[in-house]
């Protein structure tokens, strides 16, 4: 029989079988969908009942309800390319691999799900390590429809005479599918170096380090799916936070967990860390450097401790006649006092008002003693803590403290050269200052960390009580069911971090509180880090971990992402910064070599134009166009006119992590000046192609000489 006849016969076969399972699917849906009801209408009963069977009747609609709904959502979820693999053992045993797991009424496994360990073969298995599987073939599918399989023997003397054979590369066929807006999920081709990341244990710390295209992201996205699968008993319940470098990259993976299944999983970007914030405007490096250091918390330490700027220096109160008051050194006597006591601000006033009764009382024995009388000192502190002009003074003198509050106080360089003396230099004074005091741009992605830094050490303002009902889970009609958490939740169950290589000390500090009861998975690459200073930000990040003593560190080495002749230009400009053995090897080749466009500055709006409407002719994804941070607003103005949804224009620091089929990268040298690791920062930018890449350069200094 002909190949194409094989091929065509063997997808009959997948095709028959597939029906089956999307048969079986609607099934379930149809269960599900009849459960759902069935809760609404036991609430509907409730209300017709007793009031002490209604709670009762109540959490039965509410648990029926959130079930049948999270059932609903996996399904829906997991509908387009639900069977993705096969595999035949030499025992003839054959296991269909999938997104989730089916079985049919008999309670037999139509799909496999593919974290389970009887799936793990399909990306594990080798010709060398066989797992006793004679065949596995990829599925591919388009909704309920298979389009294609690709198969790989595994042990050719144990093929048997009816089995067929069909295809080769399903890997490299997947990897040459155009890009959309959102990250896709790999869960068809994922690699046997890259499945045994997913598949390690889960407590402590999993580092995994690779270069572009190694697929270090969707890796550490399918390990929390897989963790979650495996261990939802332990982790499920907390939760799972995964940090991303930018609300465009957290946008961009975001579709990759749901469509596993997983929705308890909350994505933030660093300017997100902090409930409430939403930053996005990214400092200039020499800023982010002094804003990330270590040695801010002990301005901010001081800072908080100064004497709010409006403070009055002079306490005065009339205690039977007599005059008692407190000038300003000896209130500033006080105040330090407070503070070596250890407690934050917002929960020291209690303390603070008996100092201050403690000084009056002092003072009141001092001028009795001058006119030999005597007081009751126990008594006046009573009556004096009593007036309503004392606490009218407490509450001005120690107010309750707010971060962004004193974080703005620092806009006056005066006060924080007397914060950061001995600390700072004069020239990050002034800079930092300068930044603090220009609040209408808003707050940017470093401040953030400072801002968490402070929630901590003002501690937390003071509350009214008021009676609370705690509710677990809001059911509805279209999701599975939102858990509620408090402000701040530090409790998650596993961490993970992105690009890692470019947190600054301060935010690993802020990252940590978040994970101080959870395992963490840490994805990065040192060769694109945008951090000058990586001892100190290694130093931040292991307290960040805590005691946790299971670590384990995998590199990936494969680039999937660029072809050879993209990363080969890439690889250039980090000559000198990177060793070889730290790049990844490019697999893939297309025979399209990168173009270098020599631009004249004044033709430079042209030929951008130019270029990005002939690569949206060429590619059908997605096409960006990196510039450096301060010039996006510019070239978008540019491209203004180009209506086309699968342009982006993005700043170099917010590509990280993305991935388009076609780049145009504007001026290339602004990229290696505007950071103070320039040249990482430019090799990240040429490193998101996956197609075609145009590189229009005034300045011929990027790259280094062959």
């Amino acid at each position: 029989m002909s190949e194409p006849r094989v091929r065509r016969a063997e997808i009959a076969v997948e095709q028959a079988h597939v029906d089956r399972v999307y048969t079986r699917l609607a099934e379930l849906r149809a269960q599900a969908e009849a459960m759902r009801a069935k809760g609404y209408e036991l609430g509907q009963g409730a209300q017709r009942e007793a009031i002490f069977e209604q709670a009762s009747m109540l959490f039965e609609r509410d648990m029926m309800v959130y079930h049948a709904n999270q059932t609903l959502q996996t399904l829906d979820a997991e509908y387009e390319g639900l069977v993705f693999g096969r595999l035949d053992h030499r025992d003839r045993e054959r296991i269909y691999v999938g997104r989730l797991g089916i079985r049919d009424t008999e309670f037999d496994n139509l799909v496999t799900d593919w974290r389970a360990p009887a799936a793990a073969a399909f990306y594990q298995a080798t010709a060398e390590e066989p797992m006793d599987v004679v065949r596995r073939r990829v599925i591919r599918c388009s909704g309920q429809n298979v389009l294609d399989v690709d198969d790989d023997v595994l042990i050719a003397d144990a093929v048997p005479e009816d089995m067929q054979i069909v295809g080769e590369g399903a890997l490299m066929a997947a990897l040459g599918r155009a890009r959309g807006e959102k990250m896709r999920d790999i869960v068809a081709t994922i690699q046997k170096e890259q499945d045994e990341v997913i598949r390690a244990p889960w407590r402590g710390v999993t580092e995994i380090t690779g270069g572009p295209g190694t697929g270090k992201t969707a890796v550490a996205l399918h390990r929390a799916a897989y963790l979650l699968y495996r261990y939802r008993r332990q982790l499920g319940g907390a939760g799972v936070l995964v940090i991303g470098p930018s609300g465009v990259f957290t946008s961009y993976i975001s579709r990759v967990l749901p469509s596993m299944g997983e929705t308890n999983v909350e994505l933030r970007a660093l300017g997100e860390v902090l409930d409430g914030l939403e930053a996005t405007r990214q400092d200039t490096s020499a800023l982010a450097a002094v804003k990330g250091s270590l040695r801010m918390r002990k301005v901010l330490l001081r800072a908080l401790r100064d004497t709010p700027p409006e403070a009055p220096d002079e306490l005065r109160i009339v205690y039977r006649g007599e005059v008692l008051k407190l000038a300003g050194r000896e209130l500033e006597k006080v105040r330090r006092k407070a503070h070596t006591q250890g407690a934050p601000p917002n929960r020291s006033r209690v303390r603070v008002a008996e100092l201050l009764l403690a000084a009056l009382a002092d003072k009141a024995e001092e001028y009795a003693k001058a006119d030999g009388k005597e007081i009751d000192r126990a008594e006046l502190i009573t009556d004096l803590g009593e007036r309503i002009d004392f606490h009218r003074f407490l509450v001005v003198w120690w107010p309750v403290l707010y971060p962004a509050q004193v974080l703005k106080w620092l806009g006056e360089e005066k006060r924080l050269a007397a914060a950061a003396k001995g600390v700072l230099s004069r020239a990050e004074i002034s800079l930092l200052a300068a930044d603090f005091a220009d609040r209408a741009r808003g707050w940017s992605v470093a401040d953030v960390a400072l801002l968490d830094e402070l929630r901590v050490l003002v501690g937390p303002e003071p509350k009214r009580r008021r009676r609370q009902t705690v509710v677990e889970v809001e059911p509805d009609r279209t999701g599975g069911g939102t858990p509620h958490r408090p402000e701040h939740y530090d409790e998650y169950s596993h961490v993970v971090v992105d690009e890692s290589q470019d947190l600054s000390p301060m935010q690993w500090r802020m990252v940590g509180r978040r994970g101080k009861y959870a395992s963490w998975t840490v994805v990065g690459d040192p060769v694109q880090s945008s951090w000058p200073d990586p001892g100190e930000a290694a130093q931040a990040r292991d307290q960040a971990f805590g005691t946790k003593t299971a670590r384990r560190r995998y590199t990936l080495r494969t680039n999937y992402r660029n072809s050879a002749e993209i990363f080969e230009l890439a690889a250039k400009v980090v000559t000198g910064h990177a060793q070889a053995e730290e790049l990844p090897a490019a697999v893939r080749t297309t025979g399209i070599a990168p173009e270098v466009r020599p631009v004249d500055a004044a033709a430079l709006a042209t030929a951008t134009q130019a270029a990005v409407k002939e690569l949206l002719g060429a590619v059908e994804g997605t096409v960006g166009v990196i510039t450096a941070m301060d010039r996006v607003g510019e070239v978008s103005g540019w491209l203004s006119g180009q209506a086309d949804e699968r342009l982006k224009v993005v700043g170099s620091l917010d590509s990280k992590g993305l991935e388009y089929d076609a780049v145009v990268l504007v001026e290339p040298m602004e990229l290696v000046t505007e950071s103070s690791t320039g040249r990482r920062v430019l090799y990240v930018a040429l490193t998101r192609a996956t197609q075609h890449l145009i590189v229009l350069a005034s300045d011929p200094d990027w790259l280094p000489a062959s």
